[in-house]
């Protein structure tokens, strides 16, 4: 089968709209990150207008797919890959509008407090998330009662002990930050940050990775025969959604950023003078005090 073929599926529709050859060249990872963020989308209410953080947006093809689909305004954000290189590509895909790419790191983040509606992690969130302290950091930037939500590549179960015998020949050490959707439950309920609406495992989605490895990287045997031989009884992609508790309180010293600023120190004033101000005193023109 080729990789155009490869790149299709009935269960994916939307995905299936866009070019092979666009999705393989903004490949980065072991997922096609249009299947995955079609699944997320399934699970969260994104609305046209919202601004939804895509915290590592890769090659930004998750972020383009957002705009497309769902009418939301992203902020592309990702360590590896340049702003310039996804600036272009967002252009290219007719979305510069409503799609901005940041570089930034996922523990020192530019943003204000609350001020998306949705937070998005489309196969990242594995490679920072796993910090008992980040889930504190990252629901500063979403208003409370927004989602949170990641999927990507994990466990369907548990590595309790040693390695199992047919995984060894593919695992490394940086696989041991994946986990279960259960794992992920547990890992931010705890916290009383979020409320978790859903936890779950792709069916079948151990074939859909093999299917993407033989589209962009066939010559990858190692994790091709790995996934054949384990069929989903440890790998697969896994998704998570939550909403900030508003009432929970976040901790300002459990913070990773190195750069953050000082506490918030802003007191409301009145923007405007009074509409009959007092005798005397001349009010700016409106045109002025408006701009």
């Amino acid at each position: 089968m080729s990789a155009p073929d490869l790149l299709v599926s009935d269960r994916f529709p939307r995905s299936s709209r866009y070019s092979a050859a666009w999705i393989l060249a903004a490949a980065g990872g072991g997922a096609n990150p249009l299947w995955l963020t079609e699944w997320l989308g399934q699970a969260l209410p994104l609305q046209p207008g919202m601004r939804v953080l895509d915290l590592g947006a890769g090659r930004a093809a998750s972020s383009v797919f957002l705009r497309r689909e769902f009418g939301v305004e992203v902020w592309a954000t990702d360590l590896w890959i340049s702003a310039t290189e996804n600036l272009r590509r967002i252009q290219d895909a007719g979305v510069a509008e409503g799609v901005y790419p940041l570089h930034a790191d996922a523990r020192s983040l530019p943003f204000a407090a609350d001020f998306f509606d949705a937070i998005v992690s489309v196969d990242a969130y594995p490679y920072f998330g796993t910090d008992d302290l980040y889930l504190n950091y990252l629901a500063h930037f979403v208003k409370p009662d927004g989602p949170i939500a990641i999927v990507g590549a994990g466990l369907t179960q548990e590595v309790d002990g040693a390695v199992p015998e047919h995984l060894r020949r593919f695992w490394t050490q940086d696989l041991w930050c994946l986990h279960s959707a259960r794992w992920w439950q547990r890992h931010w309920e705890r916290t009383g940050i979020v409320a978790v609406e859903s936890a779950d495992t792709m069916v079948d989605g151990w074939q859909l990775w093999r299917d993407w490895l033989l589209a962009v990287a066939p010559d990858n045997q190692t994790e091709i025969e790995t996934l054949e031989a384990d069929r989903g009884r440890y790998l697969g992609y896994v998704r998570v959604t939550a909403r900030r508790r508003g009432e929970a309180d976040l901790e300002a010293y459990c913070w990773p950023d190195t750069l953050r600023s000082s506490p918030d120190e802003y007191t409301r004033t009145p923007l405007l003078r009074e509409e009959n101000p007092s005798p005397g005193v001349s009010r700016i023109p409106e045109s002025a005090s408006d701009r």
